[in-house]
């Protein structure tokens, strides 16, 4: 049996992802199925989000995530059909190991699958991986915030556009 690709890894080897800050994070559906929202009213009117009911169960267990880690606020964030996109902040923890942004991300993965097993058996809810990126100061953050902000306006122009 010949060798399995080795599969790369976003992450900065030598950063330490529980150190306070803004990290923005893409997540994915599993080959990028449209199940979590529909976006309407593009064209006249602004686009508008329309959760599915695995899209509510997103939002949730977004929010739950501050209640399993006091240190992380949710401060933007977008349901998109096949993706959604979060700014993470993370606050100083006292207690020692702070939980980092993979823990976040793993857990709320975990617990959203689960969640939307309930409704329905799917096989695997997300994509195996993510996309993070560290926020490096207000003008970048700013830059980001309007992204997620104005993504469903974009949506066909998206990169990850699908309409399955």
């Amino acid at each position: 049996m010949g060798d399995l690709p080795k599969r790369k890894h976003a992450r900065l080897k030598e950063y330490d992802y529980s150190t306070p800050g803004a990290y923005f994070i893409t997540i994915c559906t599993q080959d990028r199925r449209c199940v979590l929202s529909h976006i309407v009213g593009r064209g006249l009117a602004p686009a508008e989000i329309q959760y599915t009911q695995y899209g509510e169960i997103a939002k949730k267990q977004l929010f739950l995530l501050e209640e399993r880690y006091p240190n992380l606020k949710i401060d933007q964030y977008m349901i998109m059909p096949n993706h959604i996109h979060v700014i993470f902040l993370l606050e100083a923890a006292g207690a020692s190991p702070r939980p980092t942004v993979m823990d976040a991300v793993c857990a709320y993965k975990s617990l959203t699958t689960r969640e939307c097993k309930k409704l329905q058996p799917i096989d695997k809810l997300f994509q195996t991986s993510f996309y993070e990126h560290v926020i490096r100061g207000r003008e970048e953050y700013m830059e980001i915030a309007e992204y997620i902000t104005n993504n469903p306006k974009q949506w066909e122009l998206d990169e990850m556009y699908s309409d399955i």
